[in-house]
């Protein structure tokens, strides 16, 4: 695959920042309460939540152009949890809630969701290493 877009940021730890190559991106890291932490920064969670949510709402909107459907009232919201698991290390999970209007609450709207999971780079990356689930509301 040739990339048509490269994004580079450097973190020094999930008690440090985190700064992207051209600046746009410069942020305060900490471990969240639940883990510990004192919570008084993002960590790499939300960060992955935020990219996954936003990449997977574009995906809604090609799979729904192509398709001729209006998805543009359509909202994605991801939750990425983080725990231990069977290696003694720790695992992500994913459930994406995929808010879609009224008129998409039919078997076509749960197809449409289904192909921009197929279609999203995000889900392509995570498909078979972490469990992603889909919860249409």
């Amino acid at each position: 695959m040739d990339a048509l877009y490269t994004a580079v940021a450097t973190a020094n730890g999930r008690e440090g920042r985190t700064v992207s190559s051209d600046g746009r991106l410069d942020l305060q890291l900490a471990f969240p309460q639940a883990l510990g932490g004192n919570g008084e920064g993002t960590n790499p969670e939300q960060l992955f939540a935020a990219g996954y949510a936003a990449c997977f709402a574009s995906a809604l909107g090609a799979v729904g152009r192509a398709a001729k459907v209006d998805t543009k009232d359509a909202s994605v919201t991801a939750e990425v949890g983080i725990g231990k698991d069977g290696d003694d290390g720790f695992g992500l999970t994913v459930t994406l809630r995929v808010e879609l209007p009224d008129s998409l609450q039919t078997e076509a709207g749960r197809a449409l969701v289904e192909q921009a999971h197929a279609y999203c780079p995000y889900s392509k990356a995570t498909r078979g290493n972490i469990p992603v689930a889909l919860v249409i509301e």
